[in-house]
């Protein structure tokens, strides 16, 4: 007797069909499984994604979508302001429609507060009823963690990009690895010390960002476990704002006079530069380390206001947070990993 091998031979993809036949259903009833719509009862489900999963089955997407004519939504939403990294990635978000248009995907970019963790979280309720998909950047409050609750209850997958929200129920993170980041930084401090002894300044965006607290905790690592010779003497926050950071980087010269070195851990970097060339005789050797390569920063590298720029790449997040959202819809069984962000280090001498 003849072994029927269609759905099972090495090299043959397997079909609805074959799922169907396997799990003794109709097609239909297949394609509501696969889909998440209701009208199949648990039991009936069950089984079609245990052959599902058993027969590997991996649908071809772009077919599947555009054969239903069907628009998946997905909503991204990014804090206000004037930092430079988050409208860079906001433009990427809308520049990988063109990539993800084959698939039926429409993603949409929302701005709003960035650090009231209240208002975010009000913010993905009222947004994610209508969204097939929502990434945001996230704070680290209550809150914030039960509105992803709630949306990952309504069927809405959550992830979240930069800043994550672990222990919650969003369905994967894409950004780097903030506290190698923060631990990158330590060593470039202490190297580009050279062995003096002095303090080092660190500021903030905001430590509601779990991000922007594991920088710290990495840098502070580094210190603690290398460079004994450099002290933190105190850490501010910026709000990622060219104004504040500004006015917090004055203070920290004011306060701590003869200052070896600055961490800006967030955005703001305009506003840091500024006072550094407004006030050199403040810091006439001040190792400053920032965040993001942007056209800004770019310039404080030529120019030897920075000494170096930890960079992560916009354009790569947000096509991985798409595409982690996408995997949602059309793959069976829990998220697969987001890829991996490298960290990229830049100086004057590398820039590409």
């Amino acid at each position: 007797m003849k072994q029927d091998t269609t759905a099972t031979d090495a090299g043959n993809k397997a079909r609805m069909v074959d799922i169907a036949r396997e799990a003794g259903v109709s097609l239909a009833t297949v394609d509501r499984v696969l889909n998440g719509r209701d009208g199949v009862n648990a039991g009936t489900a069950s089984r079609v994604q245990a052959v599902v999963q058993r027969l590997n089955y991996a649908p071809n997407l772009a077919a599947s979508q555009l054969s239903r004519g069907r628009v998946l939504q997905f909503d991204i939403v990014l804090p206000a302001g004037g930092n430079t990294f988050i409208r860079d990635l906001g433009e990427a978000v809308l520049a990988a429609e063109r990539d993800f248009n084959a698939f039926g995907v429409k993603p949409r970019r929302h701005l709003i507060e960035g650090f009231d963790p209240d208002a975010l979280a009000e913010a993905l309720r009222r947004i994610g009823r209508g969204s097939d998909g929502v990434g945001f950047i996230a704070l680290d409050h209550p809150a914030v963690r039960e509105a992803v609750a709630e949306l990952a209850a309504a069927g809405v997958p959550v992830a979240t990009m930069v800043s994550d929200l672990p222990q919650s129920a969003r369905i994967g993170y894409v950004g780097v690895d903030n506290r190698a980041a923060g631990r990158t930084a330590g060593d470039l401090m202490g190297r580009f010390l050279a062995g003096r002894k002095g303090e080092v300044g660190l500021i903030a965006g905001s430590l509601a960002y779990r991000g922007h607290e594991e920088r710290e905790a990495g840098f502070r690592s580094v210190l603690r476990e290398r460079f004994p010779n450099l002290t933190v003497p105190a850490l501010v926050e910026g709000h990622d704002s060219v104004e504040q950071s500004a006015t917090v980087t004055a203070r920290l010269l004011d306060a701590h006079p003869g200052l070896i070195g600055l961490y800006n851990i967030g955005g703001g970097n305009r506003g840091v530069a500024e006072v550094l060339r407004r006030r050199p005789a403040d810091a006439p050797h001040l190792v400053y380390i920032g965040h993001e390569l942007t056209p800004h920063t770019r310039r404080f590298l030529i120019d030897g206001v920075m000494d170096a720029a930890i960079n992560q790449n916009p354009r790569a997040e947000a096509a991985e947070t798409l595409r982690l959202l996408l995997g949602h819809h059309t793959r069976p069984g829990p998220a697969e990993p987001a890829a991996p962000v490298r960290i990229e280090i830049f100086t004057r001498e590398n820039l590409p």
